[in-house]
């Protein structure tokens, strides 16, 4: 039952990216809603999904493999619904929704046995550091979509080639500040994820040591998008670099995964 939910959620997911990258061609209204829906359908049934899940193995989807990437899709998603209602920006999602899919699709081949935590005070900690990481890189991934956006922009009105992707998407300085503006969301959001899971190692090993496998590719993430993040504060960093740098950093997020969970 649980597989059947899932893959429900993951077959919503790519016809609704499916249909926001043809809504983005073609201009269908009919397109565009039937994407909403799609997408609603499949936040609901992976919602389930996490839910009977959390159910069966008694903590949150934080410990294994599958259970991460399958969380860090749905909170994009849940990210998403809520930038396309405050900012309207119509076709953020051809960007963003098919990275969930692959993103769900990855989950999908990892390994569904689960690990038992020891109810600890280190739960606490690994609970916190897990959720607040997540969240900051899905925050990420929607600037990533808002980058790869504003690069396309940025390029046609460099060359003079007003196409027709100028005219239906937002302008570069749109763009430009819903980069910085969930960059500002995620980059706290995963320092202070970095520092919860700092503490839950220290706990649960009393030899504590860092795993330069594994920790590295997290302290490159972490400059890459403190740059952007302070790089506009203090020098005025933003457009095309702080696009580049967000594009960077989503990359610097998935090598990290690789290395730090699998």
């Amino acid at each position: 039952m649980v597989n059947i939910i899932f893959n429900a959620a993951l077959i919503c997911y790519l016809f609704s990216g499916l249909g926001y990258t043809l809504y983005l061609v073609f201009r269908n209204t009919m397109v565009k809603q039937f994407s909403i829906y799609l997408l609603g359908l499949g936040l609901f049934s992976h919602t389930v999904t996490i839910g009977l899940r959390s159910v069966e193995t008694g903590h949150g989807p934080y410990t294994t493999g599958f259970e991460i990437a399958s969380f860090l899709a749905w909170v994009i998603v849940v990210i998403y619904f809520f930038i396309e209602f405050k900012y309207k920006i119509k076709d953020l999602g051809a960007f963003v929704i098919p990275v969930v899919f692959l993103i769900l699709l990855f989950s999908a081949f990892q390994s569904r046995e689960f690990s038992l935590i020891d109810e600890s005070s280190t739960m606490f900690w690994l609970t916190m550091h897990r959720t607040l990481s997540i969240i900051g890189f899905a925050a990420f991934a929607i600037a990533f979509g808002a980058a790869v956006m504003y690069l396309i922009q940025e390029n046609q009105v460099k060359t003079k080639k007003m196409g027709v992707m100028y005219f239906r998407m937002p302008s570069l300085e749109v763009l430009d500040n819903l980069n910085y503006k969930v960059i500002c969301i995620g980059f706290p959001l995963f320092t202070l994820g970095f520092m919860t899971g700092s503490i839950w190692n220290i706990k649960t090993d009393e030899s504590f040591a860092w795993d330069p496998i594994s920790t590295l590719p997290l302290i490159v993430v972490w400059l890459i998008y403190c740059s952007i993040f302070f790089g506009r504060l203090l020098v005025g960093w933003r457009g095309k670099k702080a696009a580049q740098g967000a594009i960077l950093g989503f990359v610097s997020v998935i090598v990290s995964y690789f290395f730090h969970v699998v």
